[in-house]
């Protein structure tokens, strides 16, 4: 694993004979800066902070460049430009006239196919887990890896390195709209999408377009949103008494997606009729063995839910979430999350503020990486914060800190 910057900070100062107090005389950053870095208290710091430390060690700044991944996982203001520098390094690599790759480094041995798509699935495991740092920090050499893969690769082994290289780059570009580079993370469904057409398996197809309008919402393009969603889902449309059920469920997904776009786009029509269809969809799988985070009726009541608190019906959205949709574990661990932010914000609607903070905490305490990230969940804390009639709560002020709000 890649040191952090404070442990290649230590490692350095302490071949030159320096104290943490004599470092800091030499590079003007302060003692505490220093400590902090070497205790791993914090992770990451800016280029002109390491500069000066550089020429106080005599060495190259690169030299103190390391792992940065949880600094990028916690938001740290000290964090860019360097705790991305892996991934853009696999994503977007340079080249020189004659063509060769700079810095790049693929001296570690090629992982085999089956290697490949359980590196892969682990890296998809800690990003539904929430682990974003272990996430980014495993991400470069795997996707280095898996182009390697499935350049080489001949026949049918070529279209599957194909297939686990289109997965690795959706996990990339999931964890990147996740961490707010959305320019990045366009480049990495893109690669993924180009991956998954050679792969020759519209499944996978369908399921990074999923991914790019997922970003394309991100972005505010709702309309293009939408018509991407709606007409990758006819183009994949199955036969529901003869399709697999990984056909039907790339199809629900699109729909979903299409009905997310239609909703934030005012078109409730649109978005209900989406939703009908995927249900339907989601209902002729309901008698085969669904797993968790598959496509069900459950996720098709998620999106229901998210559509209602949009369209301004909170006790609807509330109505609809009650029952099997209060605790974890009949949808993926991220859905339910988001889930619980769209009641928060229905309760924000009827002002139940209270009521609000508490989705809020216990989503805090369950998966604080994954609510530091959410932009929504900073809008509910602003609105509980100008809304309430009392003192702000000492949960409600850990709340705004932990998600970045202002007031």
């Amino acid at each position: 694993m890649e040191p952090t910057i404070g442990e290649q900070l230590a490692r350095i100062r302490r071949q030159s004979s320096l104290t943490q107090e004599q470092l800091a005389e030499r590079s003007g950053v302060s003692v505490e800066v220093i400590q902090k870095l070497e205790q791993g208290r914090r992770k990451g710091a800016r280029i002109p902070t390491l500069n000066r430390l550089a020429r106080a060690l005599e060495v190259p700044t690169s030299a103190l460049f390391g792992d940065a991944s949880s600094a990028a996982a916690d938001r740290e203001p000290h964090a860019r430009p360097l705790s991305l520098v892996g991934i853009r390094r696999a994503l977007t690599p340079v080249a020189g006239l004659d063509g060769e790759l700079m810095a790049l480094d693929l001296t570690e041995s090629q992982l085999t196919l089956a290697a490949a798509e359980q590196a892969v699935a682990d890296a998809n495991r800690s990003y539904y887990a929430n682990d974003y740092a272990t996430t980014l920090r495993t991400l470069p050499a795997l996707l280095a890896q898996v182009r390697a893969l499935a350049s080489v690769g001949v026949g049918d082994d070529q279209l599957a390195a194909h297939a686990v290289a289109a997965d690795a780059h959706q996990v990339a570009g999931q964890l990147l709209i996740q961490l707010r580079q959305v320019d990045l993370a366009h480049v990495a469904l893109t690669s993924a999408f180009n991956h998954a057409c050679a792969s020759g398996r519209r499944t996978v197809e369908a399921s990074v377009i999923c991914s790019l309008t997922w970003l394309t919402l991100r972005q505010g393009r709702f309309t293009e949103a939408e018509r991407l969603a709606v007409q990758t889902a006819d183009q994949v449309e199955p036969r529901l008494s003869t399709a697999s059920a990984e056909e039907v469920s790339a199809w629900g997904w699109l729909l979903l997606r299409g009905a997310a776009a239609a909703a934030r786009d005012a078109r409730d029509d649109a978005a209900a009729e989406m939703l009908a269809l995927a249900d339907a969809g989601a209902r002729r799988l309901a008698s085969r063995a669904p797993t968790v985070g598959g496509f069900t009726t459950h996720e098709v009541r998620v999106m229901q839910v998210e559509a209602a608190v949009i369209a301004g019906q909170p006790d609807r959205a509330l109505e609809l979430s009650a029952g099997a949709l209060r605790q974890p574990g009949q949808v993926s661990t991220a859905t339910w999350q988001r889930h619980r932010l769209d009641v928060a914000s229905a309760r924000v609607q009827l002002g139940q503020y209270a009521g609000a903070t508490e989705v809020l905490v216990d989503l805090r305490d369950r998966a604080p990486a994954w609510l530091r990230q959410q932009r929504y969940a900073r809008d509910i804390v602003q609105s509980i914060t100008e809304g309430r009639r009392r003192a702000m709560s000492t949960e409600l002020a850990e709340l705004a800190a932990l998600v970045g709000c202002t007031s």
